[in-house]
């Protein structure tokens, strides 16, 4: 469980702000990343297309390199 300690300021028209640490900014930053990995990961999941192996995929990119050589 992520527990960060907030700190909160006003600013001259009352809109509040929250303050973090960089180290509990970096650690909200680094969550969001992995929840956006686990969300592409989900769609392409659900995504109709045909997949290829990656080896295969490896093979292929490689293929086509030599071909513009």
């Amino acid at each position: 469980m992520l527990t960060i300690h907030p700190q909160y300021i006003t600013d001259s028209v009352g809109k509040k702000m929250v303050v973090l640490s960089s180290s509990e900014f970096e650690t909200i930053m680094a969550e969001l990343e992995e929840l956006e990995d686990i969300r592409l990961y989900d769609e392409a999941k659900n995504d109709l297309e045909p997949s290829v192996p990656i080896d295969e995929a490896f093979k292929l990119l490689e293929s086509k390199r030599a071909e513009r050589k």
